[in-house]
């Protein structure tokens, strides 16, 4: 999708703090951090939202999770504890339409979420 910000950031065309690229799933700081540690973790591949998922993309959502918590190892916040949230729609507060992981950590989070 040549308009989407994070297909844009996947290809290199904008610029972002990486922790992680390989080729299926780029790992970068959010630019409006909500806890110490707050990485977005991205498919390359364009998906809008988790709406829009099929079938045969359990695997990549799969791989999605597994990639997130290599990258919470990574950072040195995997053994204190960390949490991945997924936005859905404008409810939701999915601000942009590209799938992404949010991984937070770093501080003891808060429950219920905000």
């Amino acid at each position: 999708m040549t308009d989407c910000l994070f297909c844009k950031i996947a290809a290199g065309e904008i610029p972002s703090d990486q922790v992680h690229a390989d080729q299926e799933f780029v790992a970068f700081r959010d630019i409006d951090p909500q806890a110490p540690v707050h990485v977005l973790v991205i498919p390359r591949r364009h998906i809008a939202s988790l709406n829009d998922l099929s079938a045969p993309d359990a695997d990549l959502v799969g791989r999605l999770q597994v990639m997130a918590a290599r990258v919470a190892t990574q950072l040195g916040i995997a053994e204190a504890g960390y949490r991945f949230v997924i936005n859905c729609g404008a409810h939701g507060c999915q601000s942009v339409p590209h799938l992404h992981l949010h991984l937070l950590g770093g501080r003891q989070l808060g429950w219920p979420p905000g």
